[in-house]
């Protein structure tokens, strides 16, 4: 089984990659296949209603949008999808915030093709914002009747400079309790 990390960061390796890595080392250790996806940073472009992607239906956006494209492509192959984003004024980042408007129109109107999978967030903020942020993407994964699993805490912790999300015991305790109820539900998923 696949778990795919989708890191909406523009930097590739600050607190919420690290934040992806944390969530992804408990899946790791118990045997399953896992990636992130660099999104953030990369040339996307919002959804425009054109709703070709329902017309043509091939699972992609009509529009050249080969980085979203692409992690659609990544996101139906996976079992597993954790979005990883930073607070940028009180919401996702707008690569995050394509990718859910784009990716729910294209996968809605291809047949619900999320469906099912789960679907987990985690946030790195420097000092508020972190539930709304949280919220948009729960609400993404809810309207694509995927499965979300909990953790000890809502899955966010606190950094401001790179590596500091690691200072945030609890934080970091609650995404690596995230992993693990990730990894305990494919297992009875597969069962």
């Amino acid at each position: 089984m696949k778990v795919l990390g989708i890191n909406g960061s523009p930097r590739k390796n600050g607190n919420t990659r690290i934040l992806l890595d944390t969530a992804l080392e408990p899946l790791k250790n118990a045997g399953y296949q896992t990636e992130i996806f660099q999104l953030g940073g990369k040339q996307v472009h919002g959804c425009t209603a054109c709703g070709k992607c329902r017309e043509i239906k091939n699972k992609q956006c009509h529009i050249k949008n080969v980085a979203i494209n692409e992690c659609i492509a990544k996101m139906l192959a996976a079992d597993a999808i954790i979005i990883g984003s930073p607070v940028y004024f009180a919401d996702v980042t707008t690569e995050i915030k394509a990718l859910i408007d784009v990716a729910g129109y294209v996968t809605r109107g291809n047949g619900h093709l999320l469906k099912r999978k789960i679907g987990a967030a985690v946030i790195s903020v420097r000092r508020g914002g972190q539930l709304h942020t949280f919220e948009t993407i729960n609400n993404f994964f809810l309207i694509s009747q995927m499965i979300v699993p909990g953790s000890s805490y809502w899955n966010f912790a606190f950094g401001k400079a790179e590596g500091d999300v690691l200072k945030d015991d609890e934080g970091i305790q609650t995404i690596k309790t995230l992993g693990e109820n990730i990894a305990w539900l494919l297992e009875r998923i597969a069962g």
